[in-house]
């Protein structure tokens, strides 16, 4: 655990003296320690990893620019956190709220055509916590949630729903373990409005939150457990085999694929979907497994006849529930830009996104293709 500092060290003194001169190395020195833990408190902000990016490097900024103004009475963290809230709460306020497929409409028909993909900015989106080197554990000794859990993707997306204010309230609280006082600093209120505001912000996401984490889920399931469901997912997938896939599914299961807002609930509709869509037989797949918000994630590869290889199709992130699959958000890396929704039922056949396939595999230490 790691709590909250009271002031500034000797070190970061030091380094402040000789940023605050125009040393540059120093500053980068001073802000490097803390730069990770920004960045995931950005994306739990925005709800997607090139919105945090932007969001810290213009509070990294600001940061540099403010530091004649730091005195050094608050924690250099606090201070680093308070700057990166408010470019989150200005960002967000001029964005769309993200979501998923679930919280976007109900659930489609698996026997029409999938409904034209929305803008890119809708969604939610997969976070490489494993490769930007989230911790495990909690971020301080008040924290209520776990840093991984804090990134799932229900605890992102149920964040979103939340009004900003109450968004960066809940998060510097009950992930950061920041107290009432430090987040009324930050947020420039009042620590009777920060409680009041926290209130609220728990019970909305309570309610959009499933009993168990995936943290709990994957403790419980251990890794014999968790390998068992992830390779006879991506075994079944390979094969075209619709029943095997759906054994491996809770009967309530869900299937969505951002960019697209159609997605499918239950055993039955999914199967119809898989072998209409994914599995009808005209597609060669091969898979990965991998890790994505704290979560067991497959990266699904589709034969490319032109380069005569697998190149990247979606990165299915995996919900589970006990040993089974409850949910799979497969973010797709094709390209969006077709004449038709009839294209779409032949999406594997397009083009890679170049910034999806980015986004979903590179920044996820995926390779580009697959022999």
């Amino acid at each position: 655990m790691t709590p909250p500092a009271t002031a500034v060290t000797a070190l970061e003194r030091e380094l402040l003296g000789a940023a605050r001169g125009g040393d540059h190395d120093a500053y980068r020195r001073l802000v490097e320690p803390h730069r990770r833990e920004l960045h995931a408190h950005c994306y739990r902000m925005m709800g997607s990893v090139h919105d945090a990016e932007d969001a810290l490097q213009d509070a990294l900024l600001r940061a540099w620019r403010g530091l004649p103004r730091f005195e050094g009475r608050s924690s250099l963290r606090s201070w680093l956190y308070k700057i990166a809230t408010n470019a989150c709460l200005n960002a967000v306020a001029r964005r769309p709220k993200r979501v998923l497929p679930i919280d976007h409409g109900p659930p489609a028909d698996p026997h029409d055509v999938p409904g034209t993909p929305l803008v890119e900015s809708t969604w939610v989106e997969p976070y490489p916590d494993e490769r930007l080197g989230l911790e495990d554990g909690h971020a301080g000794p008040e924290a209520r949630y776990e840093r991984r859990e804090s990134v799932e993707l229900a605890f992102v997306a149920a964040l979103q729903h939340l009004a900003p204010n109450q968004r960066a309230v809940l998060i510097l609280r009950e992930v950061l373990g920041f107290s009432g006082q430090e987040v009324a600093d930050a947020l420039e209120t009042t620590v009777a409005a920060v409680n009041s505001a926290m209130q609220r912000a728990r019970k909305a996401v309570d309610e959009r939150l499933p009993e168990r984490s995936q943290q709990a889920t994957l403790r419980a399931l251990g890794d014999e457990g968790l390998r068992e469901v992830v390779e006879g997912y991506m075994d079944a997938m390979a094969r075209g085999d619709v029943d095997a896939v759906v054994v491996l599914l809770t009967q309530d299961a869900v299937w969505s694929m951002p960019p697209l807002a159609s997605w499918y609930r239950g055993r039955d509709e999914i199967a119809i979907f898989l072998a209409t869509a994914p599995l009808n037989g005209e597609w060669r797949w091969r898979h990965l497994p991998a890790r994505a918000n704290g979560q067991a994630a497959v990266a699904t590869y589709a034969w490319d006849e032109d380069d005569q290889t697998h190149r990247p199709f979606a990165l299915d992130v995996l919900t589970l529930r006990d040993a089974r699959i409850a949910q799979i958000t497969s973010f797709i890396t094709r390209t969006i830009d077709l004449p038709d929704d009839l294209s779409f039922r032949r999406w594997p056949k397009e083009p890679v996104d170049p910034r999806s396939a980015a986004a979903y595999f590179e920044a996820f230490g995926l390779p580009d293709r697959l022999d």
